[in-house]
């Protein structure tokens, strides 16, 4: 009781803010609430997650599952009932899911159907973590348990005394199949049931052992039992074993799938061995901790910690591993783009429109070689379905803007990532950037325009076209890069230095924003900057301005001088939360988190605006920086079940936390740099992969501290506005005096400032 007790007190301090530092951060999994973000909707989105049981980027996730068959939004936390344990592939509601498959204890009367064998069950009696999940089912009086591989899981039942305990297994509609083999205690079975983005061959083919003698067995489909079958094929299959429990008797199941084979499903089991279920657990634990550990945090409220080690288990899933081992052990995949079983590896569940931002910048920080081995990943997916897939799930989906692989490859090849082919990836790169693929999201819808005007034009029924504009000249610049790394030809590398100022064509003095422009030159009109969507993606004017991400000296430029400029900046969030919503013809649920966070037009929620507070420090007034920065931490980020302001989107809203609460952040992917904010944390240690420590020391920070003083790289004075990423890769001590009040003459000269393409003596 007294443990009880003093854990609710360190919760309501946590609540409240006032809780004391912790010190340190030993056993870090122990922080991560997997449920931020599942108390979420349709109509608003409070991070749209599920609680992922899971390894870091494992093959397979599993999931409580409250939500019907087929419904994006598969775990809700004010749901009442559970309706199985879903294995799940869904990279958020919006994509929905794929290779998905349930497994639900049941007892007294025999229940198939979803809705009637769901049981009540409280989160009270639900233990939820990255490596465990724990909880009571009321209607049948059994606790499952679930610990997870990468590619199976152990499940653990514990059944009442009772002659009629069953599990079920729902192979879900849309065409599935099972066979029972009592001999063996054993199911197999397929899946076919996706949401696109497949082959017409996909299955997801699993296999389950249990661990006691089934009394009898039988097959299913719909809603109908078959008698005396233990093998079906149909249109929604299914299985049911029965079995004598005694009281707390605990019965095992071991469980995996493979995209590939049955065959391969008996492989991927191997994953389990013959470990208990404590022992699968303490396996997942430990390998959560040793990712999860990499960056340790101290001298942050409990709050603090668990947002921060929550967004890090957010930022570890995605992209997810498509690849098994076969009986060589050689790295195989089943290809969701061509349908073959091919070597090499695949990644997928990534949409490149959110995570080239900072997801896939941290995964070069901390994880450079799983990075490598994500683009082989892309020169297969190329090699295999002829483009490069800017949303995969598991193969092309046609969602969201630009081409922004662009931005991951690069990245990634000019922060040293190498091993794989670089050059057929150039070859992709290059072939997205000169052409329209089979779908609106491949290759650049508009590209014929683009490359002939510099821009894609708003009258020319391409839709979200200025957004698409400014991608791609950002994009452009992510190529010049590569290409000079590359040492292409001159003229290539000209062509996409010039290309990547094609945001300047789209600038529109008189509103002092980017604007929407026809064919002829002149801009659409009329002009609303708050109207969403039209001719932006998920948002307006006032956030969309943003994205010269390459140059923000050019839009400074552009804006009249560094004045105007920051004034600007302060404007997003002076101005009322006003929209223009007839585009979508409702509020969508951006809109709607935009307006209900009380920051003005900032629409954190959603990814186009994340990099703009870093802008202050182009401008020089980075105490501005610091002080937004860590309002949006603060009032945005919270460590509870509603704790997201919007899609939290594969790790890339994460990401940005993670970033931002170490003190700096990847505006520009494609640079060396990361520009400067100001740390949370009295003390970070990042452990790199090359062994090399990054420590960030902030002994004085507090809520008041929140402002930079004085800052040492290294024991030296260091007054500029970035970080670069090969200097931390050598290691680096970097050592902030915090202060409350903001020092308003450090990194305020243009050779204080980061990266930007018109003041690059070097291009």
């Amino acid at each position: 009781m007294k443990k009880r007790l003093l854990l609710l007190s360190l919760v309501a301090m946590a609540t409240h803010g006032v809780a004391q530092p912790v010190t340190t951060a030993s056993d870090p999994v122990e922080w991560v609430n997997p449920l931020i973000g599942t108390d979420s909707k349709p109509s608003l989105s409070n991070g749209n997650t599920y609680p992922a049981i899971a390894l870091p980027w494992g093959m397979n996730f599993w999931m409580p599952q409250t939500g019907k068959m087929g419904s994006g939004w598969a775990y809700t936390y004010a749901a009442d009932k559970i309706r199985g344990f879903k294995q799940t592939h869904q990279p958020s509601p919006w994509m929905n899911d794929y290779g998905q498959f349930s497994i639900m204890p049941v007892t007294g009367k025999l229940r198939i159907d979803e809705e009637e064998r769901a049981s009540w069950y409280s989160h009270k009696a639900e233990v939820v973590k990255p490596y465990y999940y724990s909880v009571y089912l009321a209607d049948h009086d059994v606790t499952t348990e679930i610990a997870p591989t990468e590619r199976a899981a152990s499940f653990r039942f514990t059944f009442p005394k009772t002659d009629s305990s069953y599990v079920v297994v729902d192979a879900f509609d849309k065409g599935s199949y099972v066979k029972i083999i009592p001999g063996q205690r054993k199911i197999i079975g397929y899946t076919t049931r996706n949401s696109g983005g497949v082959p017409e061959n996909f299955k997801n083919y699993f296999v389950i052992y249990f661990d006691k003698p089934f009394t009898t067995a039988q097959a299913w489909h719909g809603k109908t039992l078959t008698k005396d079958t233990i093998e079906i094929q149909s249109a929604h299959a299914g299985a049911v074993v029965q079995f004598k429990t005694t009281k707390g008797e605990q019965v095992h199941a071991r469980i995996a799938s493979s995209f590939i084979s049955y065959e391969q499903a008996e492989l991927n089991l191997k994953e389990i061995g013959n470990d208990s279920f404590d022992a699968v657990k303490q396996k997942a634990k430990a390998a959560w901790n040793k990712e999860l550990g990499r960056i340790r945090a101290e001298g942050g409220s409990p709050a603090q910690m668990q947002t921060f080690y929550s967004c890090l288990y957010r930022s570890l899933l995605f992209p997810r591993k498509f690849f098994e081992f076969d009986a060589n052990k050689k790295v195989v995949h089943y290809s969701p783009y061509n349908g073959k079983v091919l070597p090499g590896y695949m990644f997928t569940d990534t949409g490149f429109w959110d995570t080239f931002r900072s997801m896939f910048p941290f995964l070069n920080l901390m994880y450079p070689s799983l990075n490598a081995q994500m683009q082989e990943g892309l020169a297969n997916a190329y090699k295999e379905g002829g483009w490069l897939p800017e949303w995969a799930s598991p193969g092309l989906r046609s969602v969201m803007v630009g081409s922004n692989s662009a931005s991951v490859i690069a990245d990634a090849y000019l922060k040293g990532g190498r091993g794989y082919d670089i050059n057929t990836l150039y070859e992709a790169v290059l072939k997205n950037s000169e052409n329209e693929g089979p779908m609106d999201a491949v290759g650049r819808r508009g590209a014929p325009y683009y490359n002939k005007l510099g821009y894609v034009p708003y009258d020319v029924n391409i839709n979200e076209n200025a957004a698409r504009t400014l991608e791609y000249a950002y994009d452009d610049f992510a190529i010049y890069q590569l290409a000079k790394a590359l040492k292409r030809p001159q003229t290539e590398i000209d062509r996409f230095a010039k290309r990547s100022l094609n945001y300047r064509n789209l600038f529109d003095k008189e509103t002092g924003l980017m604007r929407g422009k026809n064919q002829d030159g002149s801009f659409q009109s009329p002009f609303n900057p708050f109207k969403w969507g039209d001719a932006f993606t998920e948002g307006n004017s006032w956030h969309y301005t943003w994205s010269v991400f390459h140059d923000v000296q050019g839009l400074v430029d552009l804006m009249g001088g560094r004045q105007k400029f920051v004034s600007k900046l302060d404007s997003v969030f002076t101005i009322p939360p006003i929209y223009d919503e007839s585009y979508y013809k409702s509020v969508i649920h951006e809109i709607r988190e935009m307006q209900i966070a009380n920051m003005g037009q900032y629409a954190h929620g959603n990814q186009p605006i994340q990099h703009m507070i870093y802008l202050y420090n182009y401008a020089g007034e980075p105490w501005k920086a610091q002080y937004w920065l860590r309002e949006v931490m603060n009032r945005l980020y919270l460590p509870t079940p509603d704790g997201y302001c919007g899609d939290e989107d594969n790790g890339q809203t994460s990401a940005w936390y993670v970033f931002t609460a170490m003190g700096f952040y990847p505006v520009c992917p494609a640079t060396d740099q990361y520009v400067m904010g100001a740390p949370l944390f009295k003390k970070v240690t990042a452990t790199l992969e090359n062994g090399r420590k990054i420590v960030i020391n902030a002994a004085n920070n507090s809520d008041q501290n929140r402002y930079i003083n004085t800052m040492r790289l290294n024991q030296k004075a260091y007054g500029k506005n970035w970080l670069s990423h090969k200097e931390l890769q050598q290691g680096a001590v970097i050592d902030f005096d915090m202060s409350a009040t903001p020092n308003k003459q450090r990194g305020t000269t243009p050779q204080d400032f980061p990266y930007s393409l018109s003041t690059d003596k070097g291009k």
